[in-house]
């Protein structure tokens, strides 16, 4: 069996690494978010005309406990593809996701990762997407 010492002996060696990795783990984490709003800030901000061909909700739900509160976030998403093709998905507000629909089109506007609206033109539908919609909607 250890003595008190003993044991103080390892939480006193124990507890400043623990300290040390804690603090090294924020600064980390601080420094990536630091560097993508630097990347952001230096992109330009650009506006393209797109389409709006998904929408997705990322839902995460945590429970403590101690107070029996249960919380649930939720985090939207949209995916625009571009005239040269490529998809670009962002985060959007809640209110945002709500107004938007697949098919929708108009200008995008946003700047590296960070989106700044969607200026809705008009709708277009794809021939496939009306062919799902047709064979998916008869009861």
């Amino acid at each position: 069996m250890q003595s008190w010492t003993e044991m103080f002996g390892v939480v006193e060696t124990a507890l400043p690494i623990l300290f040390v990795v804690i603090i090294g783990i924020l600064a980390v984490t601080a420094a990536r978010g630091i560097l993508r709003s630097i990347g952001n800030n230096r992109q330009p901000v650009l506006s393209v005309q797109s389409v709006i061909v998904g929408k997705r909700t990322e839902v995460s739900h945590r429970h403590d406990t101690d107070t029996s509160v249960n919380r649930s976030d939720t985090k939207y998403y949209v995916t625009f593809e571009v005239e040269s093709g490529d998809r670009l998905e962002f985060v959007v507000s809640g209110t945002e996701y709500g107004q938007c629909a697949e098919g929708d089109e108009g200008k995008l506007t946003f700047q590296g990762r960070r989106y700044h609206g969607f200026e809705r033109a008009g709708r277009t539908y794809r021939t496939e997407l009306q062919e799902y919609r047709k064979s998916h909607s008869s009861g």
